[in-house]
């Protein structure tokens, strides 16, 4: 559901990024210890790290929504904040899709705000602490387990899509009418929220039986006893991520994801243009930073590259970048808590 920039005015653009860099900004402020404490301690940083990539590689493998040519991503905000908190979930998160950005020409740099907020703020903030905290309090077993984790990603996701109608109407692009493109963005993302649901509910369940420290510290918002050991957890999900981002992603598929999908049953194109000085700035800056546009080898004009290979080092190496960009937020944060702590 990664918004282009040629969805959105320079106004709901602008706007949305300083919504979303507010919602960062308290979540970082919240980590940090600074206002109202954290769940996110020492021992929970290479977590963040790795379940960041593990996201990020899990987006990279579409699935095929049956009966509809279309097809979805998970998400990973209720994952992430099921694992870290909300509020550390969300920087994880803001990094994914920063990378994804930058790197990957993955979701335009105008409406990275905008893809914060709908795919980030909503499910790492809103239907995590409404829906997924409540329920989970009941009880953790599988039973609670697989009700939160599914109706919190549904909600979250039929929200974040609602929100993607909304956005593009403000910015008055009228190729995509607001009645007609809600009746088809709710439906189709209900069935990716399902699918989703259930892989965020079966992550939760191997989580819970190996280590369900890791679930009760976040739900009880305390810190982990040092003598729990994150060692096999850790290793599992390094080797998974790297498995789903070199191997598994080549069989993604081929079919448009629900955004996608959308704009060409409303529009009859997935491919909408923009003019403009604001436009052609945003473009021209992941044009300079995406070293491996949409997921593949930059090539010479009339050249042609290995997709599968393209894809496997893309996946692989974005994977790595998110370890250390969200691993290293996690560690400067609890570095400036332990420095306020001391102080």
């Amino acid at each position: 559901m990664h918004m282009s920039d040629a969805l959105l005015s320079p106004a709901v653009g602008g706007v949305m990024w300083a919504a979303s860099a507010a919602a960062v900004g308290l979540s970082v402020r919240k980590t940090a210890g600074i206002k109202d404490g954290s769940v996110l301690d020492e021992k929970k940083i290479p977590i963040m790290g790795v379940m960041g990539a593990f996201v990020f590689a899990g987006q990279m493998i579409n699935f095929t929504i049956p009966g509809t040519g279309s097809s979805g991503h998970i998400g990973g905000g209720i994952l992430l904040a099921a694992l870290l908190g909300p509020a550390p979930a969300l920087i994880a998160l803001a990094s994914v899709l920063l990378i994804q950005c930058l790197f990957f020409a993955d979701g335009g740099l105008l409406a990275y705000g905008c893809n914060v907020f709908n795919m980030g703020v909503i499910p790492c903030l809103g239907a995590y602490t409404l829906i997924y905290k409540p329920l989970i309090k009941k009880g953790l077993n599988k039973g609670n387990i697989t009700l939160a984790a599914v109706l919190a990603v549904v909600v979250g996701l039929l929200v974040g899509a609602f929100c993607v109608v909304l956005e593009t109407l403000a910015s008055g692009v009228t190729e995509l009418p607001f009645s007609t493109f809600t009746a088809l963005m709710l439906p189709i993302h209900l069935a990716i929220g399902l699918v989703e649901g259930i892989v965020t509910a079966a992550v939760l369940w191997f989580v819970h039986s190996a280590r369900p420290e890791l679930l009760d510290s976040t739900v009880a918002e305390a810190k982990l006893d040092g003598a729990v050991n994150t060692r096999k957890v850790l290793i599992v999900f390094g080797v998974l991520t790297l498995v789903v981002a070199g191997a598994l992603s080549l069989f993604a598929s081929a079919y448009p994801d629900g955004l996608e999908w959308s704009m060409e049953k409303t529009a009859g194109t997935a491919e909408l243009e923009r003019e403009g000085g604001v436009y052609e700035a945003a473009a021209d800056v992941v044009e300079k930073t995406a070293f491996m546009p949409d997921y593949g080898f930059r090539v010479p004009e009339g050249e042609e590259a290995s997709e599968a290979a393209g894809t496997a080092v893309a996946g692989i190496t974005g994977s790595i970048i998110t370890v250390l960009l969200a691993g290293g937020l996690g560690f400067v944060i609890h570095a400036v808590r332990r420095k306020k702590a001391a102080a």
